[in-house]
């Protein structure tokens, strides 16, 4: 899977319905959509998925409902990870028993580890589970970053096959490239950054705007990993207003309040997620209709 992991992978949106159920039918068109696009790979259950609010029983049947729909025709990881490293192993064997081609392994969040709680922890779920892993690190969220020593250690493991970085630190995404292996991907977590670090020998991006333009994020993308700057850089210039407002607020206040103006699904979040702020809702909207995303007199 290593090898595979390049290009453009998709953090899927859960939609929700108006009474708080997974909205499968929204969810179905955000699959075809990206489908459609081309990207190389679709990520459930992630930030953007809002998987703190998803239940077991949920967790499976969003697992199992993408499978059916993408399976065949890109590649499928689902998000897994908690602040307990047996619920984490819990979770990640049930999504292995349902066929996902990888996990994402969130670094545990609130207890605070040191780093080689953290090494102990992602070697403790590689061990268990057989799939290829990315480990997730985004110490905005989780309260402590993975260092670069314990990353190159990870690594070496077979199942550990990338990471995802969202640690927003070009210095630290920089060594992690240098002194990993070549076959071990990095993938940029950060839209604004997503340019820069593929420009620095990054395999991919997993891009929470892509859930909005998948063809132009995966546009972009492409055009680094073939070499062509010129396009790229122009390209990035042209969604980086976009980038910065899919986090006007927290991920994925703004991206899925995008998604419900232009008529995909339900603007409707999960506790203690809540809906984007007037003010902000407003600068949102002038910065979608500026790229054409909304019509100029939507509300």
């Amino acid at each position: 899977m290593a090898q595979s992991l390049r290009g453009t992978f998709t953090p899927l949106l859960t939609p929700f319905t108006r009474a708080g159920a997974i909205d499968f039918p929204a969810l179905g068109g955000l699959i075809t959509d990206q489908l459609s696009a081309g990207v190389e790979g679709l990520v459930m259950l992630g930030t953007t998925g809002e998987s703190p609010t998803i239940d077991a029983a949920e967790f499976d049947q969003i697992v199992a409902f993408t499978l059916e729909r993408a399976k065949s025709k890109t590649m499928v990881i689902a998000g897994v990870g908690s602040n307990d490293t047996k619920r984490t192993i819990e979770q990640a064997k049930r999504a292995e028993a349902m066929g996902v081609d990888g996990l994402l392994v969130l670094c545990p969040y609130y207890s605070k580890p040191t780093q080689m709680g953290i090494r102990q922890h992602f070697e403790a779920v590689a061990e268990a589970v057989g799939v290829p892993q990315i480990v997730y690190n985004i110490a905005g969220r989780t309260g402590i970053n993975i260092e670069t020593d314990t990353l190159v250690s990870l690594s070496g493991h077979p199942c550990i096959v990338g990471v995802k970085e969202a640690s927003d630190d070009i210095d630290q995404i920089m060594t992690i490239i240098d002194r990993t292996p070549d076959d071990f991907a990095v993938l940029c977590g950060s839209d604004h950054l997503d340019f820069a670090l593929l420009c620095h020998g990054g395999d991919g991006v997993i891009s929470t705007l892509a859930n909005l333009v998948p063809r132009a994020v995966k546009s972009l993308v492409d055009a680094v990993l073939v070499g062509d700057l010129h396009r790229a850089r122009r390209l990035h210039y042209q969604l980086l207003p976009l980038a910065r407002g899919c986090f006007l607020e927290g991920n994925p206040i703004p991206v899925k309040t995008a998604l419900a103006m232009q008529g995909k699904l339900e603007e409707v979040f999960r506790a203690p997620i809540c809906p984007m702020q007037p003010e902000t809702r407003r600068l949102w909207q002038n910065i979608l209709q500026d790229h054409r995303l909304l019509p100029a007199e939507a509300a």
